[in-house]
């Protein structure tokens, strides 16, 4: 199996805190979710908001797994009711490394 990723084309994703991943392939996120924590670790933003949609946990799962190695991480919990809930992950990061 070979690894495409330096093959693709860069992709414009804003750095808002908010990363949305109905729009990407679930091979990817190995390196989106750490380069997207990275980028708002750079711009100072300590709080990042994860959609994985609630479905039946896969991409959940992969995402805290993900988070759980990242030692940007400082922890991640669950979306409130009304901000995601379970559809989505708010995600701590450390201030300084």
């Amino acid at each position: 199996m070979t690894d495409n990723y330096f093959e693709s084309e860069p992709i414009d994703l804003p750095i808002d805190g908010t990363l949305d991943l109905h729009t990407f392939s679930p091979k990817d996120l190995k390196y989106l979710i750490p380069d997207y924590l990275k980028e708002c670790f750079k711009r100072e933003i300590y709080q990042v908001k994860i959609i994985h949609g609630k479905g039946k946990g896969n991409l959940r799962r992969s995402v805290h797994a993900l988070l759980d190695r990242n030692t940007l991480v400082a922890g991640y919990r669950l979306a409130e009711l009304f901000n995601g809930s379970w559809g989505a992950t708010v995600v701590a990061l450390k201030k300084q490394i």
